[in-house]
């Protein structure tokens, strides 16, 4: 790279020579199969990014999964074998890519033998948000105030530690899901303004006109104000009105939305987040160079740890999609704290307990601690759940 003479204006040329340089320490190349939401690829641009600075070249492959095509039925109904998952990592064993990028939480516990997790990402917050229009916590929330979610897991937590509320499902991106809890509010609100606007304009002077309300903007400045998301909410039908609705952290944050909505962070070790919540997973098949490049470039050992006392849990339970479970692990020095929560679909009934692991023998450790979680009920409340889901 060199600069022009002094008499001009500073300008930066690229040399033919030092571009062939570039090309010359290109370690290779990478196929990352991704689904096409928002949130979605900005995790596998993430991966992406990590792969570039260890000098690959790294391309995206979209790809539409089944849970991309059924919008209209719950997420646990679509399938154990992983609704948003499958059709990626068969692209993968297809060798039409060389890796797959998933959300941890989607993926099913029953893995294909020819695949491997080849890396695992820091993990982002593990935790559940309360989102509200206004920031009311979930004690704060009127008797039979409707949340929604389509999280077993989260409906069942949440009725337990509030039997009165009414749980609705959500289904949809994450920026979906904040639209239809902030369409009715924003449209209530778009509609007074128009109606004080048009009061206004009529000089209208009748009885009811001090009990009007009054506005320092115009409707077109206040629309002008709106975040983009806001705007799209404004054109949304919501259908049900929600109170609230609970999404991961994780989601909220990644998808650039979590400075604009006001929310409760409900504690993880007492509101348990579903196994792998937050974290990333990139699978390849086990016989190739993928393998090791991604390793390398991406694999974090303490999420790696952390997430899987967090699966081997649920994998041993065998509760998969199905059932209402929350498993949460933290490394803390040479032990693995790990709290499980397992519920009825009511929130009624739960079989709950916390433990240390040792970390030096911690996959054994955590498929004792869901055997000891099974005697105690767990697995009666699993079997119920697989019944009703069958049903």
């Amino acid at each position: 790279m060199r600069r022009r003479g002094t008499g001009d204006p500073e300008e930066v040329v690229f040399s033919p020579v030092a571009a062939d340089t570039l090309l010359m320490t290109t370690r290779g190349s990478l196929r990352l199969a991704t689904r096409g939401s928002d949130l979605a690829l900005r995790q596998a641009a993430s991966v992406r990014e990590a792969l570039v600075d260890r000098r690959f070249e790294v391309e995206l492959h979209e790809v539409e999964t089944r849970g991309d095509r059924i919008t209209d039925d719950l997420i646990h109904r679509l399938g154990r074998t992983g609704a948003f998952v499958r059709a990626l990592d068969e692209e993968v064993l297809a060798a039409d890519a060389d890796a797959a990028v998933h959300s941890m939480k989607d993926m099913p516990t029953d893995f294909p033998p020819d695949l491997v997790v080849a890396g695992v990402p820091e993990r982002a917050a593990a935790a559940d948000l309360l989102v509200t229009p206004g920031g009311a916590s979930l004690s704060e929330l009127p008797n039979g105030a409707v949340v929604g979610t389509s999280s077993l897991r989260r409906k069942a937590q949440l009725l337990a530690e509030r039997p009165d509320l009414t749980v609705e499902p959500l289904r949809g991106n994450v920026d979906t899901r904040v639209e239809k809890l902030l369409a009715t509010g924003l449209q209530a609100e778009h509609e007074r303004r128009i109606d004080a606007e048009e009061a206004e304009s009529d000089g209208d002077e009748g009885d009811d006109t001090d009990d009007a309300p009054e506005f320092d903007q115009s409707v077109e400045a206040w629309f002008d104000g709106l975040a983009e998301i806001e705007r799209r909410a404004l054109e949304r039908d919501a259908g049900t009105e929600y109170d609230a609705i609970v999404l991961a952290e994780a989601g909220l944050r990644r998808s650039g939305l979590l400075h604009r909505l006001e929310y409760e962070r409900l504690d993880p070790t007492t509101f348990v987040p579903s196994p792998g919540q937050g974290a990333i997973a990139v699978t390849t098949r086990d016989d190739g160079d993928a393998v090791d490049r991604v390793r390398e470039s991406v694999d974090h050992p303490r999420t790696r740890v952390e997430t899987t006392v967090e699966r081997t849990v649920l994998s041993e339970l065998g509760g998969g999609c199905i059932a209402p479970i929350g498993v949460y692990a933290t490394l803390q020095g040479s032990y693995v704290h790990v709290t499980a929560r397992v519920l009825s679909g009511d929130g009624a009934r739960e079989v709950a307990d916390k433990r240390d692991l040792p970390v030096d023998d911690h996959v054994s450790a955590a498929a004792s601690f869901a055997a000891s979680l099974a005697d105690r009920g767990a697995a009666d409340l699993i079997d119920e759940a697989r019944e009703a889901a069958e049903e």
